[in-house]
């Protein structure tokens, strides 16, 4: 399970700017411990659906919601399968390490929720291309990654397929435990200068008007 770190404290930021509507559907992608979902009923969502693959991520979630006593109903799977309708908000914070291996499938379990295949993209781009149709009209995308995985593609694609988007926030913050590990890796492939330790985090907005 990730615990919650830069991105997320990147994410909740943009949350409360977005100023949800009083009454919103909510979709929460990749949740985690739920901190987000958890945030956006807190800010007035009436229903919020947190979504991940992992069991151990979905039973912290329900547990911390339940805890709280927040309208927050958790499932486990693929977000494309468990996405029921279109929601208002739709936040996500998606793996989006860059990894020798294919899409969180390789290493320890655990790695799925920052493996992302080659150029970080192994989610992201699915969302990208989900987003018109998760979103209700006036809905709201916001998304955190790293610089090191293409915001502008991640920005092409939203506006390729109808969506305003921009990037709304930045934060530079040193490298974690999992960048550090593979820092020569990404230094290979050019993702990174020699001797960088250091990523940007961006938080792209997208609104469907």
């Amino acid at each position: 399970m990730y615990p919650p770190q830069g991105d997320s404290d990147l994410l909740l930021e943009a949350l409360a700017d977005a100023a949800v509507p009083r009454g919103a559907r909510m979709l929460d992608v990749c949740t985690g411990t739920g901190i987000v979902a958890l945030a956006g009923a807190r800010l007035g969502a009436a229903e919020v659906h947190a979504v991940d693959v992992s069991a151990r991520a979905a039973l912290a979630a329900d547990w911390n919601a339940r805890l709280r006593g927040l309208p927050v109903r958790v499932h486990r799977g693929d977000f494309l399968a468990r996405a029921t309708g279109r929601y208002d908000i739709v936040t996500a914070n998606p793996p989006y390490v860059p990894h020798a291996g294919p899409c969180g499938r390789s290493g320890p379990r655990r790695a799925r929720a920052w493996n992302a295949g080659r150029d970080g993209r192994g989610v992201l781009d699915r969302l990208c291309e989900a987003a018109p149709r998760l979103l209700a009209e006036n809905g709201v995308l916001l998304v955190v990654h790293s610089a090191l995985s293409g915001p502008q593609r991640t920005l092409d694609m939203l506006t390729e397929a109808g969506l305003k988007a921009a990037v709304t926030a930045r934060r530079t913050q040193p490298f974690g435990p999992v960048l550090r590990e593979r820092a020569h890796w990404l230094e290979q492939q050019r993702l990174i200068a020699p001797g960088q330790r250091h990523e940007e985090l961006v938080v792209i907005r997208a609104d469907l008007t």
